[in-house]
C-alpha cells in the first residue's frame, strides 16, 4: 500500500499548502515507487490518478505549471510501467530457479528417515546467504545390510564447484554403504571419487576440491558404534547425561588429500546403549561466532539440551545457533542428532 499512501500525502499537502510550495511537483514519485511492486496495471492507472489530481488542483490553483507536472507524471508512469513489467519477468525466472534450486537440493540432501529399525534420525541444514539452497555441506544415512551407515561432511570450496564435490562424494556413499562390508573399504571409494572428479574440473578449482567426512556405523540392536573420521569435527556422544566428544585415536586424512598425507584411516569403535544419543555436525556450527567473536560453546550447550529428543534438540539448536550469531551465519550448517531407541519405545513401536 506505500504508493497510495504516497499518493493520498502528496495530494493532500498539495490542496492544503500554499500554492508556492508547489507539493504537487511530488506526484510523479508515486508510479516510480509502484512500479517496484506493483505489476504493470495497477501502475499505470496509478500514474492515470495522479494525473487526475493534477487537473483538479489546475482549477484550484492559477498558475502551478500543470502541463509540466502532466507531462511529468506521464513521462515516469511510462518508464514505471516498463519497468515493472521487466521486474516481473525477472522475479519469474527467479522463481523457476529457485525451484531448481529446491529440487537440486531434494536430490543432494533428501529427507532421511525418521527412523531406521531401533535408531532414530533428524537433520538440519542451514545455509548462510539467505537465499541459497545448496551448498557443500552433506549428510546421508543408509540401511544397509551391516547396519545403519551415517555420512556427514563438508567440501572445501565455494559454489557451484562446492555443490558438485558433494554430490559426487553422498552417491558414492549410496552405492558403496550397501555393498563394502567395512567403513574403510568406502572411504576408499569416496577417496576415488572426489579425486575423478578434481581432475575432470578446470584446474583453477582442483586446489578447493577436498572435504571433510565421517562415517558412522551402527549395528542393529545397538551396543556399540563404529566411527571413521576424515578430518571432520568429533561427534557429541551422550550416555547417562554425560557428553563424551568422539576425537579420533589416530586422525585420518580428509577426502582427496590421501596422495599428499597418506591413505591409512583408522576406525573407532565406542559403546552406543538404548537411550543414548549422538550429535553430527559440520564445522558451521562449532566456529559460529558471537559478536565478540568467541565460538558457540557447543560442549556446554549439548550438555544442557542432551535430554531433549532428536528433533526438540535440533529444532533448539536452529534457534539458539541465529541467536548466538545476532541472526547472521557465516557459514553452512548442517547437523544429524541419532539415538538410540530405549529399550520400551522399541519394544512398543514393535
Amino acid at each position: 500500500m506505500s504508493p497510495v499512501i504516497v499518493t493520498v500525502v502528496i495530494s493532500s499537502l498539495a490542496f492544503s499548502t500554499p500554492r508556492e510550495i508547489a507539493f504537487s511537483r511530488l506526484l510523479p514519485a508515486a508510479p516510480a515507487l509502484a512500479a517496484a511492486v506493483w505489476p504493470v496495471l495497477p501502475t499505470v492507472l496509478l500514474g492515470a490518478f495522479c494525473l487526475l489530481v493534477m487537473t483538479g488542483l489546475s482549477f484550484v490553483y492559477a498558475d502551478l505549471g500543470t502541463p509540466y507536472t502532466a507531462a511529468a507524471i506521464a513521462a515516469v508512469t511510462l518508464a514505471a510501467a516498463y519497468a515493472s513489467h521487466l521486474r516481473l519477468q525477472r522475479e519469474e525466472t527467479l522463481f523457476q530457479l529457485r525451484l531448481v534450486a529446491d529440487a537440486a537440493q531434494k536430490v543432494l540432501l533428501r529427507p532421511l528417515p525418521r527412523r531406521i529399525h531401533d535408531v532414530e534420525i533428524e537433520s538440519l541444514y542451514l545455509a548462510a546467504q539467505e537465499q541459497a539452497r545448496i551448498g557443500g555441506d552433506f549428510y546421508e544415512a543408509a540401511d544397509t545390510p551391516y547396519g545403519v551407515r551415517l555420512l556427514i561432511g563438508d567440501v572445501r570450496g565455494k559454489g557451484l564447484s562446492a555443490v558438485g564435490a558433494a554430490s559426487v562424494v553422498i552417491n558414492c556413499f549410496r552405492e558403496n554403504a550397501y555393498d563394502q562390508p567395512d567403513l574403510k573399504g568406502i572411504i576408499r571409494r569416496l577417496e576415488t571419487s572426489i579425486a575423478r572428479y578434481s581432475m575432470a574440473t578446470p584446474a583453477a578449482d582442483q586446489p578447493e576440491h577436498f572435504a571433510t567426512a565421517l562415517i558412522a556405523e551402527i549395528p542393529y540392536g545397538g551396543g556399540r558404534i563404529r566411527v571413521l573420521n576424515c578430518g571432520h569435527p568429533p561427534p557429541l556422544l551422550v550416555q547417562r547425561g554425560e557428553v563424551h566428544v568422539l576425537e579420533p585415536t589416530t586422525p585420518s586424512a580428509p577426502l582427496n588429500l590421501a596422495a599428499l598425507v597418506g591413505d591409512d584411516y583408522w576406525v573407532d569403535t565406542v559403546t552406543f546403549f538404548p537411550g543414548d544419543q549422538m550429535l553430527l555436525y559440520t564445522d558451521g556450527v562449532s566456529e559460529t561466532r558471537d559478536r565478540a567473536g568467541e565460538f558457540f560453546p557447543l560442549s556446554d550447550w549439548m550438555r544442557e539440551h542432551s535430554p531433549a529428543p532428536p528433533r526438540e534438540l535440533l529444532d533448539r539448536l536452529h534457534l539458539d545457533l541465529l541467536h548466538y550469531s545476532g541472526g547472521r551465519l557465516d557459514d553452512d550448517i548442517a547437523a544429524l542428532a541419532v539415538r538410540c531407541r530405549p529399550a520400551r519405545a522399541a519394544n512398543g513401536a514393535g
